[in-house]
C-alpha cells in the first residue's frame, strides 16, 4: 500500500514536544515537508476566490444551476475574521446554498458567528509607521528590562545599521549621522570590527598583502 500522509495543526509542535504533549518520534516521521500557511484573516485576497470555488463545487454537488452572490454578501464575507479558516468558510457556503433563494446569495443568507464578526469600519486603526513601531518597541523594552538601557539601545542600533549597510563603515556612519572615526571606534568596542594589531611594515615572506580602503 502506497500511502501519503498530510497532517495539519495550529499548534507549535516544537513547544508541544518540550512540554511533553506531542511525541518527538512522531514529529520527525511527519516532518518531511513543512508548509506554513497564514490564517485566512491575513489573506483577504484569497477569500472571494475560495468563495467562488466552494459555490461552484457545492452547486454541482447539489444539482443547482449557476449561483451568483450580491455585493453586500461579498462585503460581509470579506469583513469577517474567519477564526475557523477555510473549513469554516466552506461550511458557511454549503449552508448558504441550502437556504438561498432565486439563485442569488444575499447578505442575510450568510450565517456567521455573531461573536466573531469584525467589520473594517469598527476595527481600531493601528499605526504601523516606523516611529510608532519604534515607540512600541521602546515601551516593551522599558517594561521588560531595567538599567543600562541607553547603552543597549545604542549598541543594537549600531549593529543593525552596520548590517543594513552591508558592513560598510562609511555607509554606516552616513546612515547614523556620525563621523567615520566615531563609528569605527564604537564598532570595535561592541566587537563588530576586529583591530589589526600587526606592526607597521611587518610582512610575512611569501604573503600577499592587500590594502583595502572603504
Amino acid at each position: 500500500i502506497d500511502v501519503r500522509v498530510l497532517a495539519a495543526t495550529n499548534v507549535q509542535l516544537e513547544k508541544a514536544i518540550n512540554a511533553g504533549h506531542f511525541r518527538e518520534d512522531l514529529y520527525y516521521r511527519l516532518d518531511v515537508v513543512s508548509l506554513e500557511l497564514s490564517p485566512l484573516r491575513e489573506r483577504p485576497g484569497d477569500i472571494m476566490p475560495l468563495v467562488r470555488h466552494f459555490i461552484e463545487a457545492y452547486s454541482r454537488r447539489l444539482g443547482y444551476g449557476s449561483i451568483s452572490i450580491s455585493r453586500e454578501a461579498e462585503q460581509k464575507l470579506q469583513g469577517y475574521s474567519w477564526p475557523g479558516n477555510i473549513r469554516e468558510l466552506e461550511n458557511v457556503i454549503h449552508h448558504t446554498l441550502l437556504i438561498c433563494r432565486n439563485r442569488v446569495i444575499e447578505r442575510d443568507d450568510l450565517r456567521l458567528s455573531n461573536l466573531r464578526i469584525e467589520r473594517q469600519d469598527d476595527s481600531p486603526h493601528i499605526d504601523n509607521s516606523a516611529e510608532a513601531l519604534l515607540a512600541r518597541a521602546f515601551q516593551k523594552l522599558f517594561e521588560e528590562q531595567a538599567g543600562a538601557l541607553h547603552e543597549k539601545v545604542e549598541d543594537a542600533l549600531l549593529r543593525a545599521a552596520y548590517r543594513f549597510s552591508h558592513y560598510n563603515q562609511v555607509h554606516t556612519a552616513n546612515l547614523l549621522g556620525l563621523s567615520r572615526n566615531v563609528t569605527r571606534t564604537r564598532l570595535i568596542k561592541i566587537g563588530e570590527l576586529a583591530v589589526n594589531k600587526r606592526r607597521p611594515g611587518a610582512n610575512m615572506q611569501g604573503e600577499r598583502v592587500l590594502h583595502l580602503s572603504v
